[in-house]
């Protein structure tokens, strides 16, 4: 069981070592998390982009390319997200990047149903978080990629967070679904949500729900409430209701809550990492490190 987001690195370094494909490679902060996760000697970076611009870049940070591979693209990012996922897919790299590339035009060539990375149907954002104030690890759901996720794709992002803390070594993830209340409300469809998830079989992970966000994690607030549950104040895994929630729970986490996270795309055939320009160096170089862990 991890319990903190460096233990992933020193998880990352008993594997071999994993190639990374990185998509229009020409972004300073990805090049920076790069140099600095190669200390470790978990990854490989494949860069695929303007070789001239990368090594510009790469100059002026100090980043020595001299043994890293580049694939020289300068016919836009759309195509070297192709060539990114080319590499994925015939088994050259272990691990998607994105660059400077919009995750709209990543995720297209991620999906295209001939040359693509498609698994299953629905790609979802998995996060975990190191917080202060809580005693293990925290997986945060969807906060990114899926706008006003209907029952089915619920279904479909908790068997993704799941998926994912299972390979990194959590066995029995403990799925909360969160609302605005306990209480099943046919007018916040959170809740009905909640319930339904509740009665399916479910492998590998126990859910329950609905909770509000003070009774998935503090063990006080539920016995206060009077609510018994092994997943409430014990919770692995927090599926958010919608984006909306889960994008601001996320920032509010990171910039009010002194937590750090690391992030990966799941539903692909591998991990995507996917970092947003807000997020710390820290959170880029140890997402990079989720991925490389990943059994």
């Amino acid at each position: 069981m991890i319990h903190k987001l460096s233990e992933l690195t020193e998880k990352a370094k008993n594997k071999p070592k994993r190639k990374i494909a990185v998509a229009a490679a020409e972004d300073d902060p990805v090049l920076k998390s790069l140099k600095a996760v190669m200390k470790d000697g978990i990854v490989t970076p494949v860069l695929i982009g303007d070789k001239v611009e990368i090594g510009r870049m790469a100059q002026s940070i100090g980043f020595d390319l001299s043994d890293i591979e580049i694939i020289h693209n300068d016919k836009g990012a759309e195509e070297s997200a192709k060539i990114a996922v080319s590499l994925v897919k015939n088994g050259e790299a272990d691990i998607l990047m994105k660059g400077f590339i919009s995750t709209g035009t990543l995720l297209k060539a991620v999906l295209d149903k001939e040359t693509g990375l498609r698994k299953g149907d629905t790609l979802s954002h998995v996060s975990f978080f190191e917080s202060p104030y809580y005693h293990k690890l925290l997986c945060v759901t969807d906060v990114a990629m899926n706008i006003a996720p209907d029952l089915d794709t619920k279904v479909h992002i908790v068997k993704n967070a799941v998926e994912a803390c299972h390979k990194i070594g959590i066995t029995l993830p403990k799925v909360a679904v969160t609302a605005a209340v306990e209480t099943v409300n046919p007018k916040m469809e959170a809740t009905v949500h909640a319930a339904e998830l509740k009665k399916m079989q479910w492998k590998g992970c126990i859910v329950d729900g609905p909770f509000a966000i003070d009774i998935a994690i503090d063990k006080e607030s539920a016995m206060h409430k009077g609510i018994v549950s092994e997943v409430a104040g014990d919770c692995d895994i927090l599926l958010m209701p919608d984006i909306e929630a889960g994008n601001i729970f996320y920032k509010a986490l990171n910039f009010l809550g002194g937590a750090i996270s690391a992030a990966v795309i799941m539903g692909a055939t591998v991990p995507i990492v996917l970092t947003s320009r807000s997020d710390s160096e820290i959170s880029k170089m140890l997402s990079i490190a989720l991925a490389a862990a990943m059994d």
